[in-house]
């Protein structure tokens, strides 16, 4: 089915950024503005001349900037991820006019503090959260919560934004960022948390007092990790209303 123009628009890659053989970031330009919350996420499609294909990814960028930047991992028996990565800047594809998710900043609890773990690619909303704060509170608007991002990933190569997030960890004193790699043995010049984002997330939100009471717990990127650190979120008091998930995928189902 082809897709209909009241509903997409063309977006151009403006800039691409490759990281390692499978991960990479672009920005695009747009022929409209796309509304859209910090962790909402866009619809991408291509027409293969007998179908479209399309997919949701976590938006990257805030709001507020002028350009739309998203995240990718190659995913090689994936639909349209393998076609995505095949593009180069000046490139088109399309886009729903239309941001969608509910994986967004807590703001009706009143709870200072918030948790923000991830995998690798599940930064992605969180990149949008930070922004935000940021380039509001450079406008003058006072921050009023506290943001804590825990990334994992196997390597500190895939640990993309880290640059970003320790720069602006260093500015703001209501972001904490905490880098961790679970495979040190094939990263030996890596000097930081080491662990996977479960086996070190109960570790960070007691070192750094986030309460139930007090906190919103996001979780988003593997599956597999997404359910251990609810899990482990659970256990420590926090109810599910104050877990927030973003599952980006659903794991096959193993036949025996």
């Amino acid at each position: 089915m082809a897709s209909t123009p009241d509903k997409f628009q063309k977006v151009r890659i403006v800039q691409r950024r490759d990281y390692t053989k499978d991960l990479w970031t672009i920005r695009v330009a747009l022929e409209e503005p796309l509304p859209f919350k910090p962790g909402q996420h866009a619809t991408l499609g291509m027409n293969t001349g007998t179908k479209h294909l399309e997919r949701a990814y976590s938006i990257v960028s805030s709001p507020l900037e002028n350009e739309v930047e998203f995240f990718f991992e190659l995913v090689q028996d994936g639909a349209l991820t393998p076609r995505l990565y095949e593009l180069v800047e000046g490139d088109t594809f399309l886009m729903r006019r239309q941001a969608k998710g509910l994986f967004t900043l807590d703001t009706k609890s009143g709870h200072p503090q918030h948790y923000l773990v991830c995998t690798v690619t599940g930064i992605a909303p969180y990149v949008s959260m930070v922004r935000s704060l940021v380039l509001e509170a450079a406008k003058g608007t006072p921050v009023a919560v506290r943001l804590v991002v825990l990334q994992a990933a196997s390597r500190s190569w895939e640990l993309v934004y880290h640059d970003e997030f320790s720069r602006l960890a260093q500015a703001h004193a209501r972001l904490d960022y905490i880098p961790t790699v679970s495979r040190p043995w094939e990263d030996t010049a890596w000097k930081g948390e080491v662990g996977r984002a479960e086996d070190v997330l109960r570790k960070h939100l007691d070192a750094r007092g986030l309460e139930p009471a007090t906190t919103t717990a996001y979780v988003c990127g593997h599956p597999i990790m997404v359910e251990n650190a609810k899990g482990m979120l659970q256990r420590r008091g926090f109810s599910k209303e104050f877990i927030r998930e973003e599952v980006y995928w659903v794991p096959k189902k193993q036949h025996g």
